[in-house]
């Protein structure tokens, strides 16, 4: 049976940092069809934040923000920004019994990072059996929704890698970090990914070649289309069913 396509989150954001005209470049982001849209929490002072947040749900988009902070003052000032900010999904960071008692209350969705998280920009360290662990770990905790899976940051195989962590977890699992190819999104797509941010890349023309940031997600949208396409109909060929 064909698999529900992941969302595409677009994260206004490059080398992990929310991008200085972010508010500018939201305008090219929602008319590309972009229904899904995030930022991190540095890049910006934190009233410019607001007003961004404030654009991204007046238009109707689900709202993310994802957590780079590597100590635990640091995520914890991110937690009660997301809640500051309204957002509706509060993706990265490590520490659940952090992050928990602040948003409790509130209607956000939490996909923290599992494995070990290093550096910035982050990356992911461990391996695929301890990474899969810490899945397992994270998603029985009472009010983690999902992960936010650093997959591309791994120095691994990272196919295997989301694809048996998305197999170990009966909880949405979301792709994030260096997804710049056509062969990297197919990779997510057949990993039963929930969905996939893409921002570095977009801003460097991955797919289309161009700095019309426009252009370039209307590119990647076909892009994902064309992918999502190909592997329906495998799904639906008779040697796949049988």
């Amino acid at each position: 049976m064909p698999q529900t396509s992941p969302d595409f989150i677009f994260m206004l954001t490059n080398q992990d940092r929310t991008v200085a005209d972010a508010a500018e470049r939201l305008n090219d982001v929602l008319a590309a069809g972009i229904t899904h849209v995030g930022f991190k929490d540095i890049g910006l002072p934190f009233d410019d934040l607001l007003v961004l947040a404030s654009e991204i749900k007046a238009a109707s988009a689900t709202l993310y923000l994802e957590v780079v902070s590597l100590d635990e003052e640091s995520e914890q000032r991110s937690a009660r920004a997301a809640v500051d900010l309204g957002v509706d999904v509060l993706m990265g960071g490590t520490r659940p019994d952090v992050v928990l008692p602040i948003i409790a209350g509130s209607n956000i969705q939490y996909y923290p990072f599992p494995g070990q998280i290093v550096g910035h920009p982050s990356k992911l360290e461990g391996t695929i059996e301890t990474i899969v662990e810490s899945a397992r770990q994270l998603t029985a905790i009472d009010g983690v929704n999902g992960l936010d899976l650093l997959a591309y940051r791994f120095n691994g195989d990272v196919e295997a890698l989301m694809t048996r962590v998305c197999e170990a977890i009966d909880k949405p699992v979301v792709v994030a970090g260096s997804i710049d190819s056509l062969q990297r999104m197919a990779a997510v797509v057949r990993s039963g990914a929930a969905g996939f941010t893409i921002g570095t890349a977009a801003f460097n023309g991955a797919f289309s070649g161009s700095s019309n940031l426009r252009l370039e997600i209307e590119t990647e949208i076909d892009v994902l289309k064309r992918i999502q396409a190909d592997a329906d109909d495998i799904a639906r060929s008779p040697l796949t069913s049988n």
